[in-house]
């Protein structure tokens, strides 16, 4: 049996540049979740918003949540933002906590969820994602690169001729004679 080509990336990010970060709060965290591809521009549902600003929230305090917790607390700020309560099913809860733990934002101990060793975003962006996520995928990226180029390099024209020989150029439009 032949081998089955799989599509599913190893590792995924997207990265969005947006204007400079004049914003606070909810806009700002929201900027960076667009900025990391956690939310799509123009998505309603955006409740990984919230449940990343709990948990930067419980950082200062220095508390873990379980997701219970970060659900009722998520419940709680979108009815004091007075935003429709989409997404806050526990289900999705639990997916948007393993989406940030995907990207190495959070971390979780004993089924409590906390900002990856409490470090600042800026060190966890810098060891986890840049360092790690971003150059491995660079370099796989880098790796697809190079075997393109020599998969279709210009061949030279000696090496052409001496390669083609008698062969037919499969490229050629045959051309009919009457």
């Amino acid at each position: 049996m032949g081998k089955i080509s799989r599509d599913t990336p190893l590792a995924e990010i997207t990265l969005r540049r947006y204007e400079k970060p004049t914003m606070n709060d909810r806009d700002l965290v929201r900027k960076f979740c667009l900025s990391l591809g956690l939310l799509q521009p123009g998505d309603s549902r955006d409740v990984v918003v919230d449940v990343l600003q709990v948990l930067l929230h419980a950082k200062q305090r220095r508390e873990e949540l379980h997701s219970e917790e970060v659900k009722n607390l998520v419940m709680d700020h979108r009815k004091e933002k007075q935003l429709p309560m989409l997404g806050v099913a526990s289900s999705n809860i639990r997916r948007q906590l393993k989406r940030l733990k995907d990207l190495h934002l959070i971390e979780t101990n004993a089924n409590l969820y906390r900002i990856s060793e409490w470090n600042n975003v800026t060190e966890i962006f810098e060891e986890k994602i840049h360092n790690f996520l971003l150059q491995s995928v660079i370099s796989r990226v880098k790796d697809y690169v190079e075997k393109i180029d020599q998969e279709f390099s210009v061949v030279k024209e000696e090496e052409e001729e001496e390669s083609t020989g008698n062969q037919k150029n499969l490229f050629e439009t045959p051309v009919k004679e009457d």
